[in-house]
């Protein structure tokens, strides 16, 4: 069985700067890791791989730096990785971020599986995974939790639903996006870490593309665009009181009373 994985490279910190005139985070210089829940996406397709066989590969879409993770991704098990990287691809936004990771998809070739993390730590959209299957034109399902079966044919997954929990036999070739807690992701191994220390990653850029038109990707191919990035107000105003019980009780209703709340 062939699997894809589909990881991000994500900012260590929330105090990442963001440029005024894009609306875009400003990777380059910052403390970088891979996405927490992209990891639990890597763990399931090497357990997967590990009882069906196959191959596990990585995708990765970022400056050159991002191969730090596909590295990452090697040390965990990965056998193959590649990193979609060209200027002509910064400040996409989710329908073209999802249209560049199809096409790089395409380019790599057929795959049975395609396993994402159910959202990054720096959008949160949750959107990513599922746009790319329908680029691809294969059935997708969000919020996997379990799976149950997997043979040669297809892989059947539990997926959480508000308020209940679905089981759905899904044909390959398909998409899962995972959820965290799926399987507990293992830890690099140094050794892993010493043999891939030369495996190549494939580089891919706009030229590499079946569809090469540099308005479907990047900023002019995102149909959504930033207005304005702030963060949100602190408000760390607090009252100390001391007194009786009573007349803390009497003072607090009527604190309850002037903030409306009762």
């Amino acid at each position: 069985m062939k699997i894809l994985v589909c990881i991000k490279q994500v900012p260590q910190t929330n105090k990442v700067e963001v440029d005024p005139v894009t609306g875009v985070l400003k990777r380059d210089g910052a403390d970088a890791k891979m996405n927490p829940y992209d990891l639990y996406a890597l763990e399931t397709a090497l357990r997967l791989r590990e009882g069906q066989g196959g191959t596990v590969e990585v995708l990765t879409m970022g400056p050159p730096q991002a191969q730090a993770v596909i590295r990452e991704a090697y040390a965990m098990g990965a056998d193959a990785g590649a990193l979609v990287s060209d200027r002509r691809f910064g400040g996409a936004d989710v329908l073209a971020t999802s249209y560049t990771l199809s096409q790089a998809i395409r380019r790599l070739g057929q795959f049975d599986l395609i396993l994402c993390g159910k959202q990054t730590t720096d959008g949160d959209t949750a959107q990513v995974g599922p746009e790319v299957s329908e680029w691809l034109g294969m059935p997708s399902v969000a919020n996997v939790r379990r799976i149950p079966a997997c043979d040669e044919t297809g892989v059947t997954v539990e997926m959480e639903v508000p308020g209940a929990v679905e089981t759905v036999r899904v044909p390959f070739p398909c998409l899962l996006s995972v959820d965290k807690d799926i399987y507990q992701p293992r830890l690099p191994s140094f050794v892993k870490k010493h043999e891939s220390r030369q495996r190549p990653v494939t580089m891919l850029s706009l030229g590499d593309m079946e569809d090469r038109d540099p308005r479907h990707y990047g900023l002019d191919g995102s149909p959504t665009q930033v207005q304005r990035i702030f963060p949100p107000e602190a408000n760390d105003h607090r009252e100390l009181w001391k007194d009786t019980g009573a007349a803390l009780c009497e003072r607090l209703f009527e604190k309850l009373r002037e903030e409306k709340f009762i």
